[in-house]
């Protein structure tokens, strides 16, 4: 649970508190009617489901403002990756969580962004 708290902390994750994970559901930019559901949990480092070995998988979450969540996570005393990449499918850069595994934060191009929502849907 100490993962999961770190993650609502610094990245803004809304999981409960005493909870290790948490399910969103969303729908794309294009707002065809499909939706999906994605589902986070922060499991022990040891939990045996996973086998031996460490991850090969790198999350990736998408941010608003990149720079700003940079600066917060260095403020915080997290592990940031002081690359950024710029390419046409908008910036990214990367940090590391207290466990080590490395995740990824995309800002996508200002033209890929969903409206604004109304003030009363906030």
């Amino acid at each position: 649970m100490k993962l999961a708290a770190w993650y609502r902390r610094n990245l803004g994750l809304q999981i409960p508190v005493g909870q290790q994970f948490t399910a969103w559901t969303w729908r794309p930019v294009s707002r065809r009617p499909a939706f999906g559901q994605t589902v986070w949990a922060a499991l022990a480092t040891r939990e045996r489901e996973w086998g031996p070995g460490r991850p090969t998988a790198q999350v990736n979450y998408r941010v608003d403002d990149l720079d700003r969540l940079l600066n917060q996570l260095r403020r915080a005393g997290v592990s940031v990756d002081s690359k950024i990449e710029a390419s046409e499918f908008g910036r990214f850069g990367w940090a590391t969580d207290p466990e080590g595994n490395r995740f990824e934060l995309w800002e996508p191009p200002k033209n890929d962004r969903p409206p604004a929502r109304p003030k009363s849907m906030r």
